[in-house]
């Protein structure tokens, strides 16, 4: 099994450092380094550090906050799944963190078991959200930027997969299609959509009756 890397971006060194432990005890999880900022992050991915496959993220922190570092992040490293780890919990706060394009949000009082189900989630699916976040996101339904562009018949075929349970794996299985190709349509309507993840794919899908909840 492929070792999954994962960075945690907090300014609280003894909380970093509990999860840095508690992560490398999941198995095909590793932190192979920590920042105490978003700018910190981004500085040390300039500078050429590894790139990791997750970035665990709080949402306040000097010199540059979660929101923030989140937006720049996508922008210039697009195929980094960025968690959202924060104390935060009010509505304002969870909505900014996924418009910049973090693709999950957790509280940091969760526990082990789901913090590991999350991560394996955004892995395998690209997202993962609790029934909480789920009813925030459908309040997004209303943002004007979710507008209706003509697809092509596999483009529909695809967001339509990608509302399901299975992952892009198994969505290149059941169209017939290699990983790369789906990897390809992927990025694609990302950039045509402009949307930044799984979780705006949805939310395209369900606004434009493309699919039903």
């Amino acid at each position: 099994m492929k070792l999954h890397t994962i960075v945690i971006v907090e300014d609280h060194i003894l909380f970093s450092q509990a999860i840095e432990g508690l992560i490398n005890t999941f198995e095909n999880f590793k932190v192979i380094y920590t920042c105490v900022n978003g700018l910190d992050l981004l500085s040390n991915l300039q500078e050429g550090s590894l790139e990791p496959d997750i970035v665990l993220m709080d949402i306040n922190m000097p010199v540059l906050n979660g929101i923030e570092a989140t937006r720049m992040l996508k922008k210039q490293y697009p195929d980094i799944n960025v968690l959202a780890l924060s104390i935060e919990g009010n509505e304002e706060t969870i909505v900014s963190m996924l418009d910049a394009g973090a693709c999950g949000y957790l509280l940091k009082d969760v526990d082990k078991k789901t913090l590991e189900a999350a991560l394996i989630e955004v892995i395998s699916k690209g997202c993962y959200y609790t029934k909480a976040i789920s009813r925030i996101l459908l309040k997004l339904l209303n943002n004007n930027k979710l507008t209706k562009i003509n697809l092509k018949e596999r483009e529909l075929d695809f967001i339509k997969h990608t509302c399901s349970e299975m992952t892009y794996k198994e969505i290149a299985e059941k169209m017939f299609l290699s990983p790369k190709t789906i990897d390809g349509y992927r990025s694609h309507l990302f950039q045509k959509l402009h949307i930044r993840n799984r979780t705006g794919l949805v939310l395209y899908a369900i606004k434009n009756k493309i699919f039903t909840p």
